[in-house]
């Protein structure tokens, strides 16, 4: 036994094989391609398959994480997709764009003394084998307990809440305000790092499962929570809307023609299509040298987007050094390979304009790093004299986001706090009897697995409040799609 447990820890980490990045870079293709069942079977032949495993106790949803993995190894790779879908409905999502590195694959035994088991790499090769077999698994339900629950978003936390209850016997539809289902996963994560057709996928799943999808339907405006409740008879209302209302730098020139904010720029690019205008009919302005200000996700996706579209140029304008920078270190990796330019321990202080209204030039200044914020980052503190400009034609404000008050504005008695984001319990109780929230309405930007562990919480207390009965175990399958 011994011997194995060495053999398994020899053995390397396999590597993902991606597109070469000078070709990537100018094509909206995904860029990791996939293990294949020999590799993934090798991959999974890694993990230990602790008595303990910690890998579970990073995991927002609590996928069980070893089994699935020796089921991979056994070569039952449709078993292992089903596996994570006990407690995990979106796990071709979570595969790519969850971040492993700081969650289950931190926990991982073998990462003290070496390369973690690669976790989010064997759920998304198990998630894809299920899907493209046609062998997805739709799932004996609960008998119609007669109520219904609304479900205000189809970003990664009401989807959660929807697959969750439609299970248990609830009559569940979930309103969306924009014209396609999915959320932050069709609107702000490119093509390029999660394909169109993954959503669509784990979408059309929970209609085939009976959940009613209702678009361009804006709560708030259209129809209340109050009249959901009362006029519409649902037993319970959830809300994930997320986090939408751009945050801006309130420096000089951010009003000028070529500045957007991250928000409007990863719509028109992932959702509208406009990369491919005038095929689709949302332009979009394609700058030759454009700056993305911000260190996060998003900014990556937003400059690695510029770079698709044509930019000749593009940098990344971080006040901090790279160490600090909040993105995945994939994420980084892959721009960085791409030929992004990063711009770091620098601020900008203006957007200069030309004579028509157009961005030319930033003004920043170069930082450097001082003692530790609140937070343990160290605080960018300004170089006297240091300014210099740079010429860009394009500017991205990609440094987070704040609550859209349009829907939490027309409920008066609900309690939000100081930055207007809703206040619940930990269960996803809100202030109101019988509404609900969760994920980046909740918390602020956050993490796909984070909004749906959270939809996971609040779904079980939707079932308890309205039932009194705790969630049921999974049942076997009723037919594959």
């Amino acid at each position: 036994m011994e011997e194995a447990h060495a053999e398994r820890t020899k053995t390397p980490r396999q590597k993902m094989p991606e597109q070469h990045p000078m070709v990537r870079a100018r094509n909206f293709d995904e860029v990791p391609m996939g293990y294949t069942p020999d590799v993934a079977q090798l991959e999974a032949g890694r993990c230990l398959q602790c008595k303990k495993p910690s890998c579970m106790e990073g995991c927002p949803v609590g996928v069980k994480i070893p089994e699935f993995i020796k089921l991979i190894k056994e070569g039952d790779f449709v078993a292992a997709a089903r596996k994570i879908k006990e407690t995990n409905s979106l796990p071709a999502v979570c595969g790519r764009v969850c971040p492993q590195e700081v969650q289950c694959e931190r926990s991982c035994i073998l990462s003290k003394k070496g390369e973690a088991v690669a976790i989010g790499h064997l759920e998304r090769f198990c998630a894809d084998f299920e899907r493209d077999t046609h062998q997805i698994c739709l799932p004996v339900k609960a008998p119609p307990n007669g109520k219904k629950v609304a479900v205000i978003g189809s970003g990664p936390a009401g989807l959660t809440v929807a697959g969750d209850l439609i299970l248990l016997g609830y009559k569940v539809t979930i309103f969306e305000a924009l014209h396609k289902a999915g959320g932050v996963l069709v609107y702000g994560i490119p093509e390029f790092r999660l394909p169109k057709e993954i959503v669509d996928s784990e979408v059309k799943y929970l209609e085939s499962l009976g959940v009613e999808l209702r678009l361009n339907m804006v709560i708030g405006a259209i129809r209340t929570i109050k009249e959901l409740l009362e006029v519409d008879g649902y037993d319970a209302v959830f809300i994930g809307v997320g986090a939408g209302t751009p945050q801006f730098l309130k420096i000089p020139g951010e009003d000028l023609c070529g500045v957007y904010s991250a928000n409007e720029y990863l719509t028109r690019a992932n959702l509208l299509k406009s990369y491919q205008f005038p095929r689709y009919d949302t332009p979009i302005a394609k700058g030759r040298s454009v700056a993305v200000v911000g260190g996060g996700n998003v900014a990556m996706d937003s400059v690695r987007t510029a770079l698709r579209l044509g930019a000749d140029n593009a940098f990344i304008v971080y006040r901090r050094s790279i160490d600090e920078m909040p993105a995945r270190r994939e994420e980084i990796h892959h721009a960085q390979q791409e030929g992004i330019q990063f711009k770091i321990l620098t601020n900008p202080e203006e957007v200069i304009g030309d004579e028509r209204g157009w961005a030319k030039a930033i003004k920043c200044i170069r930082m450097e790093l001082g003692e530790p914020d609140a937070k343990g980052r160290r605080k960018p503190v300004p170089v006297k004299g240091s300014w210099f400009d740079l010429p860009v034609d394009l500017v991205v404000i990609a440094i987070g986001t704040n609550a859209n008050p349009l829907l939490t504005g027309s409920i008066p008695d609900l309690k939000l706090n100081e930055s207007g984001y809703i206040q619940t319990d930990e269960d996803g109780r809100t202030s109101l009897p019988r509404v609900y929230a969760g994920g980046d309405i909740v918390t602020g930007s956050a993490t796909v697995i984070l909004a749906m562990g959270a939809g996971r919480k609040a779904a079980n207390a939707i079932h308890r409040d309205l039932s009194g009965k705790d969630e049921h175990p999974p049942e076997a399958c009723s037919a594959t799609m």
